[in-house]
């Protein structure tokens, strides 16, 4: 796709600099155009399990590419050292992309690198992507705000220790009466429905489980909040998953015979 000549110039990557860029929900399609520029121009990309390996093919043959993905239960690079990798590709005088599934900053561990390169006197840039919570709503049908329903709503990863601070911070969410849309919940979905409902959610409290949005493995389960982990379990629904739980979530029933197909 050539962009038009008055669209704004890409900005310079200097040797030395690292930008944390999102690669979005996981179709290539759905990348920004100043994260597929910084591909484009990337020595070193440290990326992650979720990244689409289409989404790679984008960058120079003779770029470095480094897997730093993090799978629950599974051994996984810590994060220091993926700080380490980043601050001495950039002291080497390489243009370091570090690229990451949805957006870097939302649940993403952008904020802990950003954090690391400023220790290190390393310049970086930030480039947003398009969040996975919200990419898979959208996608599913499901709008995250609607002016009938709610007018927030809360985005939360479902991955917490389970401790009794965690299960109270459930509880606490229940009670404000706002759609949730959970990151990585399925290790602990069903703590997390119970401490939601102890919270005082209404069993019947419609859901929506969200399997590989904007993917060719991608499936949508229709639930409630009493069924959530039986019928996750049911249609063996695993990770990487998004969970939409209150009255959003049955909203896509209207939009489905008019709904093209993601693919």
């Amino acid at each position: 796709m050539k962009l038009p000549e008055n669209f704004p110039a890409m900005p310079d990557f200097p040797p030395g600099e690292v930008w944390l860029a999102g690669a979005g929900p996981g179709d290539p399609r759905l990348l920004t155009v100043l994260a597929l520029h910084a591909l484009s121009q990337a020595d070193t990309i440290v990326h992650d399990a979720l990244v689409d390996p289409r989404t790679l093919q984008a960058a120079r043959a003779d770029a470095e590419r480094i897997f730093a993905g993090k799978r629950g239960g599974r051994p996984s690079p810590q994060q220091r050292e993926i700080n380490d990798t980043l601050v001495e590709r950039a002291r080497a005088g390489r243009r370091v992309l570090r690229l990451k599934g949805g957006d870097p900053f939302v649940f993403g561990r952008g904020w802990d690198e950003a954090s690391a390169l400023t220790a290190a006197g390393i310049r970086f840039r930030i480039i947003p992507g398009i969040t996975s919570g919200l990419a898979a709503a959208a996608l599913a049908g499901i709008p995250a705000t609607s002016r009938d329903t709610n007018h927030a709503v809360i985005l939360a990863a479902g991955h917490r220790a389970q401790d009794g601070r965690s299960a109270a911070d459930w509880e606490a969410l229940a009670r404000l009466g706002q759609p949730i849309i959970l990151y990585m919940p399925m290790a602990q979905l069903g703590d997390i429905t119970a401490a939601l409902a102890r919270g005082g959610m209404a069993p019947d409290t419609p859901a929506a489980i969200i399997q590989g949005t904007s993917t060719d493995a991608e499936r949508v389960v229709d639930s409630s909040l009493a069924m959530l982990a039986t019928d996750a379990g049911r249609e063996g629904i695993g990770a990487p998953a998004i969970v939409v739980i209150g009255r959003i979530a049955s909203l896509r029933q209207g939009l489905l015979a008019s709904m093209a197909g993601w693919q």
